[in-house]
Order: structure tokens, then C-alpha cells, then sequence
């Protein structure tokens, strides 16, 4: 297999991050990045696009100011969140979820 190098400017933090994980894994930083790669690009390829959870969340300040104000004060659970937080069953739902 022939391979061709590529260059990409990223975060410090991240750098870290494949440094730390290469090194405790005992792999290379050049197959931790390719095989990232090839998973990030096989599920944008498969799940649907609402599906995949972006690594950052980019908010505006007004959406910004929303989730600080419910992450202080969330709302309180409806009955469905507490059903769901208790066990119970789900109506509509297939018994073996």
C-alpha cells in the first residue's frame, strides 16, 4: 500500500491528546490519525447527519446565555423523564429495549 503524507494544523490540546493516547496504547501517532480518520469518514458515510454529534459545539452568545441560565437552574423533569429515570416502561415502545 502506497502512502502519502499530509499536513494539518490542530489545537495543542489535541496534539496532547494523540500524544497521550499513541504513547499509552503503544501505537503510532500516523495509525491512531488514519484509523480516526477512516471511523469518523465511514459514519458520516452510514449514520444519518443528525445522528453525529459534532466534537464542538460552537453557541452564540444568546444560545450561549440559554444553556448557562438552564445549566444554573435546570427545569425540573416532566413525568416522561422521571418514568423514564425509574425504569418504567416506555408507552409505544417494544417491551425489549
Amino acid at each position: 500500500m502506497s502512502e502519502t503524507q499530509i499536513s494539518a494544523f490542530i489545537s495543542e490540546a489535541t496534539k496532547l491528546q494523540v500524544e497521550r493516547y499513541a504513547n499509552a496504547h503503544g501505537i503510532k501517532k500516523g495509525h491512531l490519525i488514519e484509523e480516526a480518520l477512516l471511523h469518523h469518514l465511514q459514519a458520516l458515510r452510514e449514520l444519518p447527519a443528525d445522528i453525529v454529534i459534532p466534537p464542538r459545539l460552537v453557541l452564540t452568545p444568546k444560545s450561549f446565555a440559554q444553556a448557562r441560565k438552564l445549566v444554573k437552574k435546570p427545569r425540573k423533569p416532566n413525568k416522561t423523564m422521571r418514568d423514564l429515570m425509574a425504569g418504567k416502561p416506555v408507552p409505544n415502545e417494544p417491551a425489549d429495549w
